[in-house]
């Protein structure tokens, strides 16, 4: 089990169930996408914060419970087919297409 894997546990547990987030779906989604593939690689160690981080192009990824929140809130299901605009880093994306049954 690599440190990432444990900060992302972490990170499920203590920011987004204990701040009310309880669709399984959307924990399981979000513990199964490694946010530290999506960023610099010299912002890594501050993979698991709580905060928006900068990307490329002047872009930022989105805070990990902003992206828990706005995927609970689409109540997904694997049927469904989700447009991401404004895709950014791939982060959102990745989440939604581990609950969605297509992602564009």
């Amino acid at each position: 089990m690599n440190k990432f894997y444990q900060l992302r546990k972490q990170m499920v547990d203590y920011q987004l169930a204990a701040r009310g987030l309880s669709d399984q779906a959307v924990l399981n989604a979000v513990s199964a996408v490694p946010r530290e593939e999506f960023i610099p690689a010299d912002l890594v160690e501050f993979a698991y914060r709580d905060s928006p981080l900068p990307i490329a192009a002047s872009q930022t990824i989105s805070q990990p419970y902003i992206v828990a929140l706005m995927t609970a809130a689409l109540e997904l299901e694997s049927k469904d087919r989700v447009l991401e605009v404004g895709t950014g880093s791939g982060y959102a994306a990745a989440v939604l297409a581990e609950i969605a049954g297509e992602v564009y």
